[in-house]
This record gives structure tokens, C-alpha cells and sequence, in this order.
């Protein structure tokens, strides 16, 4: 992606932006945003003048129809003319064509207030590599009247930024504020690669994940003057965002609701195992058992399920494994996992022997379900987890074979 091509069209300036004294470029995502473009341009401009340092303005055009190219020619600004569509896309083409050492993006329909860069650049000369804007008022942020839809202010944002905490051990607020700034390289050598709306996410994770210092600064939303719908799709987008955050986290995905799962179904199996359980008048019997029993083979699916994503996440996308993935692989699922199964499925081969025991002494005649049951169910179980525990582990031994396997 960071090689895609791109159109680079050199304009002259009215500001310094000696290249090999470039301190900041400011970047500008475009799709026919002929109405604003112009505004910001000069905003960023002035925000360079005010603030004496050596600084560029690019536009990263995603083929705009409405006059956004000719305009930026006219400004004085840098034209990059991303050939692939996506916020993502137009966002990776422009930063492999800016000069700065740093970054600073933000929209091009005005709803950002450029001349703030100061405050971006005062932790990015701290040592910090990614400063993210924080429009929430929880993190110091303002938004204007009529500035954020309500679904994407009080649902939407909130919840997806409180994910990203939880998942990734951030302490972002606003994981989709689209004003921050950057270390160039830093960024470059982290080889984002997602086009959509969820290139936002993709910057903070996979940062977070590499160790690089990030941090956030309180900027304001103002109501865009674009007089036309946002480029932005509610579900569509959110869905992408949600999408990669989970697949980034297969701990939260698989690893921690299949033991959560396993555990909670095998208390419950335990508790009705030798008899019925009465709490309140209601009867907890065989019914429950074999719900438990369920619970007990869904469970160890997905966290055999984790286990894997946890070996390929760590190899394909650099993912640190979790002390819990670490431990199980650790004691060696290949010779454990098959030891365990067989015993499993003997266990379960004694507890049906003894059912057909029971019913050969009935002379193969009718049998009380709940007593039967009661042996059958346990019985299966055993046998079902027996296999899936054997082929489990020839699965993690092929995946975490050799000098990969921890």
C-alpha cells in the first residue's frame, strides 16, 4: 500500500518548506471539498506563519470531480492524486509524499481548527510519535452545536473509544478524532495498510502494539461547511472499525469467553453431575445437564480456536501473545493435548459402560431417563471433549511446531 501510486504535483509557495529543513507538513484527505478546501488550506498556511517553523501544506486527492485539484494548485499547496479509493488509501499516499519530519492530518470540510498544530507539536517535541486530538468533552475536548451526530456523540464514538482502552491498554478518549500528528517515520515503518475509515483505528493500535508513544491534546469540532452528507457511514464504518479492533485482540475475541464459557459450564456440570438440585422450588435436573454439556464443547472449541489466532496473530500481524496463551503453549499441547483426550475418552467409554451396564439389568427393557441421563450425558461429553482435545492439539502442535513454539 505504502508504494501505491501517486501523482505528486509541486506548486510555488508562499511559505519556506526548504525540504531538508521540513519541520511539519500539513495533510488534507480530499474528496470534492471544493466548498471548505480553500478555507483550510489558508488556515494551515497561516498556522505555519504564526508559528515560525519551516512546514508545507499537501492535499491528498481521492478524485474529486467538483474543482478540489484546481483549487489546490491555485493556493500554493502540494497535489498528490491518490489513485486508490478510501480514506485509508488517500491517507497512505499522501505521507509517503510529504517532506516534514512530522505530520499533522485533518479534514477538509473545516470541521477542525488547524491553527492548534502548536499543541501537537509541543508533545511531538516532547519525544511523543503519535498525538491524537480528543474532541470529547471527557478528555478536555469541545464540540460545537450541530458539529457531531448524536448517534456518533453519545453511542457510536464512546463506545468504540472505550473498546479500544480496554482491548489495547490505551488511554485514548476519542480513537476516531481525524486531527492528529505524527513522527513520519515512525509511522511509515509500521506498514498500515487498511483503505477504509478504520485506518484511524489501524494508526493507534498497531502503534500502541509496536510501543511507540502516543498522547492527546484537546482540540475543537466545529460544524463542517461542506452543506452536504458526510463521507462517513454510520454503521458501515463503525462495523469496520468494531471489525478490526476485534481481530487485533484475539484474547477478548477467543481466548477469554472460551475459558469464561468452559468454566462457568463445568461448575454447573459438577453441580448436577449425582443428583437433581432444587433452589426456590424450581427443579434443576437433566435438561440443564446437557445444556451444561454444550456449554462445556463450545467453550473449548473457541479457546482452542484462540489459541491458534493467538500462534498465527503473533507471526503474521506481530501481535504479542497473552500470558494465558503463553502458559497453555508453554506445557506443549501436541503430547499434552493427545495424553489428555485419550483420558477423556476413556473416562467417557467407563461412564457408558456402566449406562449399557444398567440397562442390561433391566433385561434391555425401559430405564428412568433422569438416572440414565445422568451417566449418557456425562458420558458423551467425555468422549466429544476427548476428541476435540486430541486433534486440538495436533492443530497447535502443527501451528507452534519447532522453534516458534513457546
Amino acid at each position: 500500500m505504502w508504494n501505491a501510486i501517486c501523482e505528486i504535483m509541486d506548486n510555488n509557495l508562499n511559505i519556506r518548506q526548504e525540504s531538508e529543513n521540513m519541520e511539519i507538513s500539513f495533510l488534507l484527505p480530499c474528496l470534492n471539498e471544493a466548498r471548505t478546501l480553500l478555507d483550510c488550506i489558508r488556515e494551515c498556511q497561516e498556522a505555519i506563519r504564526l508559528s515560525g517553523v519551516v512546514g508545507e501544506v499537501v492535499v491528498s486527492d481521492n478524485g474529486s470531480t467538483d474543482g478540489s485539484q484546481d483549487i489546490v494548485k491555485e493556493s500554493g499547496a502540494k497535489l498528490v492524486c491518490a489513485t486508490e479509493r478510501g480514506y485509508g488509501s488517500t491517507l497512505i499516499c499522501g505521507i509517503a509524499a510529504v517532506k516534514g519530519r512530522y505530520v499533522l492530518i485533518g479534514d477538509s470540510d473545516m470541521s477542525y481548527n488547524f491553527l492548534q498544530m502548536p499543541l501537537f507539536l509541543k508533545k511531538l517535541h516532547k519525544g511523543y510519535d503519535l498525538v491524537v486530538g480528543c474532541r470529547m468533552p471527557k478528555g478536555g475536548g469541545e464540540i460545537k452545536s450541530g458539529a457531531m451526530p448524536i448517534l456518533h456523540r453519545y453511542l457510536g464514538n464512546p463506545f468504540l473509544s472505550w473498546l479500544g482502552r480496554l482491548l489495547f491498554k490505551t488511554q485514548i478518549v476519542d480513537f476516531h478524532c481525524g486531527l492528529r500528528a505524527f513522527d513520519r517515520e515512525k509511522i511509515l515503518s509500521l506498514n498500515l495498510k487498511y483503505r477504509g475509515m478504520e485506518f484511524a483505528s489501524e494508526m493507534i493500535v498497531k502503534s500502541k502494539l509496536a510501543g511507540l508513544k502516543i498522547a492527546q491534546v484537546p482540540v475543537t469540532l466545529r460544524r463542517d461547511g461542506r452543506k452536504r452528507n458526510s463521507h462517513l457511514n454510520t454503521w458501515g464504518d463503525g462495523w469496520k472499525h468494531l471489525r478490526f479492533m476485534l481481530l487485533h485482540a484475539p484474547r477478548w475475541l477467543f481466548l477469554y469467553p472460551g475459558v469464561a464459557l468452559c468454566l462457568l459450564s463445568a461448575l454447573v456440570f459438577g453441580w448436577l453431575a449425582y443428583s437433581p438440585v432444587l433452589i426456590n422450588g424450581i427443579r434443576f435436573d437433566t435438561n440443564t445437564l446437557m445444556i451444561s454439556s454444550v456449554g462445556i464443547l463450545i467453550g473449548f472449541q473457541i479457546l482452542t480456536f484462540g489459541l491458534v489466532a493467538e500462534i498465527v496473530s503473533a507471526r503474521s500481524l506481530r501481535l504479542p501473545q497473552s500470558f494465558m496463551a503463553r502458559k497453555i503453549l508453554k506445557i506443549g499441547p501436541f503430547e499434552t493435548g493427545i495424553f489428555a483426550g485419550l483420558g477423556f475418552f476413556i473416562a467417557g467409554l467407563i461412564c457408558l459402560s456402566l449406562a449399557f451396564i444398567k440397562w442390561k439389568n433391566v433385561g434391555f427393557g425401559n430405564l428412568s431417563y433422569p438416572d440414565t441421563l445422568r451417566l449418557v450425558i456425562p458420558a458423551v461429553t467425555a468422549i466429544s471433549l476427548g476428541v476435540q482435545v486430541v486433534f486440538g492439539g495436533f492443530l497447535l502442535g502443527i501451528f507452534g511446531s519447532d522453534e516458534d513454539q513457546l
